[in-house]
């Protein structure tokens, strides 16, 4: 069960024309959208990640626009094996992972791979990850969950870190996602 003061959500490498290129990018940028803007609301604390961004582009604005933090620059396929990365989460205090971003079987799976080794609970949201074909974003979630990973979406999760039906929070995040 995700808890909203036990997750934290990490965005991995939406960015530029590879962000464009992904199977069903419109879809997932909009659900990254989404569940940032959710996070937000629950107050999660929000790690977002770019891969040689002097190469591959910035973050998508979309999403970029609703983040309040700065990126972590990284040139490692799994962002765990940046420091920054491994600095700022251990900062949160927090050990269950909502993770989302590009490309799923290469960067989002080896930080999962990671992390899952390092003790973190790790909750892929799969209508919010992609690579450049359905056959390798298959791939690599199947391995994620092989690894233990477990399997989410936008809605679950913020209804289930919701918990109400009822208040502010409810009416932002039914907002949200409709």
């Amino acid at each position: 069960m995700l808890y909203n003061d036990e997750v934290v959500l990490v965005l991995i490498d939406i960015q530029g024309k590879l962000a464009q290129i992904v199977d069903e990018s419109e879809s997932v940028i909009s659900n990254i959208v989404k569940v940032v803007k959710g996070a937000n609301v629950l107050k999660l604390p929000i790690l977002w990640l770019e891969q040689y961004p002097k190469g591959l582009g910035s973050t998508v604005e979309a999403i970029a626009h609703e983040i309040d933090s700065e990126p972590i620059e990284k040139i490692t396929f799994s962002a765990y094996d940046t420091e920054e990365f491994r600095t700022k989460l251990e900062a949160t205090g927090r050990k269950k992972v909502l993770l989302a971003g590009i490309e799923t079987h290469i960067c989002v799976y080896q930080t999962a791979a990671h992390l899952l080794s390092n003790g973190y609970e790790v909750e892929v949201l799969a209508n919010c990850v992609s690579s450049r074909t359905v056959g390798d974003r298959e791939v690599g979630i199947q391995k994620m969950i092989q690894l233990g990973a477990k399997i989410t979406s936008v809605e679950m999760a913020l209804f289930e870190m919701l918990q109400i039906a009822k208040g502010e929070q409810f009416k932002a995040i039914s907002a949200i996602v409709k």
